[in-house]
């Protein structure tokens, strides 16, 4: 089998998977249904109950669902082949805590409660933070770098996640409505909270696949990278550019949803090699997957009540960080 039948098969593998797991989405829940029920409720027949939990509550998260997956698993493969750093987090540059900082301002001193608010202000926190970052890390000699921009958005990310939390616990009623969001979850989101963000998700997912050869040539390093022609300046600011719209996406979405930007590259890496092109393509159809099938466990583990997705990704994503340090470790011997 060649190398692009594979691939081919891979991806189509991955889009049946993304399928099932979408169906799963619209029929799993508190109020379970047939596939035959849902299927009726999206022609618009069957019950006035059964219609609206599908094409009013489930049809509008699981597309919420898809969008944040698909910024996630974009931005974790810019991120990690920016920062050569196989164990990057989109979180890294310090975007997620950025946002929730800028959700924990308008909440505690703005009076903001609405989750379409929330979009707004997560995304103008997520653009800041990043500056900020771009400008620490460009300080002193030289270009940026990225462990210096690596760097800068840990210590920025730190400092803005423990204002957030000390905004928090100094007015715990006002921050009833940012509890759930800030849990990563996908509950109550609707196409209210999601279209005016579509296109943010859309450029940055543009820039994305524009700038994915040069991601190439830049893996090789700076030198290697100039020597093949590529703009590294150029590259790096439109890897920062797109990493902070798609960061900004998913987290004013669905809140920080940790680890599927760490996960789903590494799965695309390991199964269809090292080519950044593929990658990302790859990344673009797992991401949501693993986002979707997080939210449907979290519909039933504790059922009736929900676990946010965010929780679901983290209690997976931990150990597979934790194997992946100790093979990095056990490689370096």
């Amino acid at each position: 089998m060649t190398a692009s039948t594979r691939y081919a098969a891979g991806v189509a593998a991955l889009l049946c998977a993304l399928a099932l797991v979408l169906v799963l989405s619209l029929a799993v829940g508190a109020n379970p249904l047939s596939p035959g029920v849902v299927l009726d409720a999206l022609r618009g027949g069957g019950d006035a109950q059964a219609h609206y939990v599908v094409v009013g509550l489930r049809v509008p998260r699981t597309v919420t669902g898809i969008a944040a997956g698909v910024a996630l698993g974009i931005a974790g493969t810019l991120i990690q082949a920016f920062t050569r750093n196989p164990l990057a987090d989109p979180g890294i540059l310090g975007v997620n805590a950025g946002a929730a900082f800028a959700v924990a301002v308008g909440v505690a001193f703005l009076g903001v409660r609405d989750i379409a608010a929330f979009v707004w202000l997560a995304f103008l926190g997520a653009l800041v933070v990043t500056l900020a970052v771009y400008v620490i890390g460009s300080s002193g000699r030289g270009a940026a770098d990225p462990i210096r921009l690596t760097l800068a958005g840990v210590a920025l990310g730190a400092v803005f996640s423990g204002i957030t939390t000390g905004l928090a616990l100094s007015n715990p009623d006002a921050f009833d409505a940012m509890r759930g969001w800030n849990a990563g979850s996908l509950l109550g989101r609707d196409f209210g909270v999601l279209l005016p963000v579509v296109p943010f998700l859309v450029a940055g997912a543009v820039i994305a696949v524009l700038v994915a050869p040069g991601l190439n040539a830049l893996a090789l390093g700076d030198d290697v990278a100039r020597a093949q022609g590529a703009n590294v300046r150029g590259i790096r600011v439109a890897v920062i550019v797109a990493v902070t719209l798609l960061c900004g996406t998913a987290t004013a979405l669905a809140g920080p949803i940790s680890f599927v930007g760490l996960m789903v590259p590494h799965v695309a890496r390991r199964l269809f090699g090292v080519d950044q092109r593929v990658i990302l393509v790859v990344s673009m159809v797992l991401a949501p997957t693993v986002v979707l099938l997080a939210d449907v466990i979290g519909r039933v583990l504790i059922a009736p009540a929900e676990m946010p997705v965010g929780i679901v990704t983290a209690f997976v994503g931990a150990p597979v960080l934790i194997a992946l340090a100790r093979r990095a470790r056990a490689g370096a011997r």
